[in-house]
């Protein structure tokens, strides 16, 4: 299959570049699962810009920075925080609806910032835009969108068929200690319905896979988000970047049932904005103890509080206090947050609700420059799986979407100005160079219980060791087993067909992989990253990005 763009996942990044690019030819997205199973989907909060008469871009820069710990590349920060008000409006033009007040947008307030400058729609602001954006989409004759297509790895210098000789098996061939991977081509995707891999060529492709959230036991993300995208570019041979910060959101409603939930419900950090408050068991405040923010302190103090306090008190939750909000102000905006705890058994009207932190967004991922390009020659990266440098060590709450839409116009623009320069038959000449997809000695596996074993198993080692807060004896004891884990998936999926779980085992592991050795390299604590053993920040030492890069065969 050839497409003149390739985009591998459909939330706000991919969807709202595909528009861009259908501009200037076909645009194929592949979606391992349904168009609308994506992290954007589950996005409560909104995005944020400069849309107050008392707010100006200078102002969310400083905000950005701030929460960032150090590691936010100005530039970067300064590139979305201006594209913000244009963003939105664009999102208006494709029938995104955000709240209003007398006509007005009504702009909402969360933890890091320091005016009300997130606009929304009500609780439900990811759902809303991915809906306008699908809409768009299906309307759109160059856009073609293919759900149950699962990416399994980029084509790159090694799949050519001119390599033979170096790289002999597309799945799993010898490969030359410190070979470099300098090119991308496509991918080989499954068909998750008829189990076949296919080849997709295109002249660009843009990875836009989203989080990464499934590699711990507790998460807000929904199940499709295993780290595809960050495993699929390291093994490509990208830069990645940044990886030991994993976000967690500190409020994330404890039913009781949470150990058996693959996605725990968020309670948006809108709440806290709007007047909720966090408090004990015993219903006392506590924020004041870490914060002068209090309740809206940004996302790591917040968790590390609510982590703090729990171990304390031997307690498994806090209470989060909306009363304060108003009964009419809580049904009226918050909705979703309302009904979703009233079927669980909460008034949140009338009484406080337990909450948890849990695994929520990747700072970290495939490592870009200002245009969204990756360190592999035609390849792109956007969304929650590029490390931009815009959320250095930390994300200030709702710049991610932003983020997400503010590159897509750059990669349009930077796209645009390539294309002009290729030759139309570029394409057939690189689809008959390339290898077809090799599984042979590979058959059908019928232990899929050492999968879901390992996939429990990574889950709680992370949850364990590498969280909330850390140390460098956790971090070892993680190391070494994931290790071990990575090694014997690797043998089990050389001799095995793909199938959408080994796939997804692959990366999680992957992943959790790069996690770990990210963290064990920076022994300080900044942002999201807290270490026992190493408790303060050392700018002398670690005011850099972390990057790893694949340079032998490895999963």
């Amino acid at each position: 299959m050839k497409t003149d763009f390739l985009i591998i996942g459909s939330g706000i990044a991919g969807l709202s570049l595909a528009l861009k690019l259908s501009k200037m030819g076909k645009v194929l997205i592949l979606t391992k699962k349904q168009k609308f199973e994506t992290n954007t989907n589950y996005a409560q909060g909104g995005i944020a810009a400069v849309l107050g008469n008392d707010d100006n871009f200078n102002i969310h820069i400083k905000d950005t920075i701030e929460c960032g710990a150090g590691l936010c590349n100005i530039k970067a920060v300064e590139f979305i925080v201006r594209q913000g008000p244009e963003r939105i409006k664009e999102l208006i033009n494709l029938g995104v609806k955000f709240s209003k007040e007398k006509g007005i947008l009504n702009l909402g307030r969360e933890g890091g910032h320091s005016r009300r400058r997130i606009a929304h729609s009500k609780d439900l602001t990811g759902k809303v835009i991915e809906k306008a954006l699908l809409c768009n989409i299906s309307i759109n004759k160059k856009i073609k969108l293919l759900e149950y297509s699962f990416a399994i790895d980029i084509l790159t210098d090694l799949n050519l068929k001119k390599n033979l000789g170096i790289s002999y098996s597309s799945k799993y061939g010898y490969i030359p200690k410190y070979k470099k991977f300098n090119q991308c081509y496509g991918v080989y995707a499954l068909n998750n319905f008829t189990g076949t891999v296919e080849k997709i060529v295109a002249k660009k492709t843009i990875i836009a896979t989203g989080g990464l959230g499934q590699v711990y036991l507790h998460t807000t993300n929904p199940s499709i988000a295993t780290g595809d995208g960050f495993a699929m570019g390291y093994r490509a041979g990208c830069e990645i970047a940044n990886m030991e910060f994993v976000q967690f959101h500190p409020t994330t409603l404890h039913s009781g049932n949470v150990d058996n939930e693959e996605r725990v419900f968020l309670i948006s950090e809108a709440v806290r904005g709007a007047g909720a408050i966090l408090k004990t068991k015993n219903g006392k405040e506590f924020m004041q103890k870490y914060d002068s923010r209090k309740s809206l302190a940004p996302r790591d103090i917040v968790a590390r509080a609510i982590d703090s306090e729990m171990k304390q008190h031997g307690d498994n939750f806090v209470y989060l206090d909306l009363r304060p909000i108003g009964k009419n102000k809580i049904v009226e905006e918050f909705p979703n947050i309302y009904s979703v705890c009233k079927k669980y058994g909460f008034d949140v009207t009338k009484e406080m609700i337990p909450v948890v932190p849990a695994a929520h967004y990747s700072c970290g991922g495939i490592k870009t420059d200002l245009n969204g390009k990756t360190s592999v020659k035609n390849l792109y990266a956007c969304g929650e799986v590029a490390m931009t440098g815009v959320h250095g060590a930390n994300r200030l709450a709702s710049n991610s979407l932003l983020e997400a839409v503010a590159f897509s116009q750059k990669i349009f623009e930077d796209i645009l100005q390539k294309v002009k320069n290729e030759k139309a038959d570029d394409l057939d000449k690189t689809d008959e160079s390339i290898l077809n997809w090799n599984d042979e000695g590979t058959e059908n596996n019928e232990e899929w219980i050492l999968i879901s074993h390992n996939k429990r198993e990574i889950k709680e080692i992370m949850n364990d060791y590498v969280g909330i807060v850390r140390n460098t004896y956790r971090l070892e004891r993680a190391y070494r087993r994931i290790k071990m884990m990575k090694d014997e998936i690797k043998e089990f999926y050389n001799k095995t067909k793909v199938t959408v779980e080994l796939l997804e085992l692959r990366n999680l592991v992957t992943v959790a992989y790069l996690i770990i050795k990210s963290a064990m390299k920076r022994k300080e604590s900044r942002g999201l990253h807290y270490m026992l053993d190493f408790p303060y920040r050392l700018d002398n030492k670690f005011k850099n990005d972390t990057v790893i890069q694949k340079t032998i065969n490895i999963i």
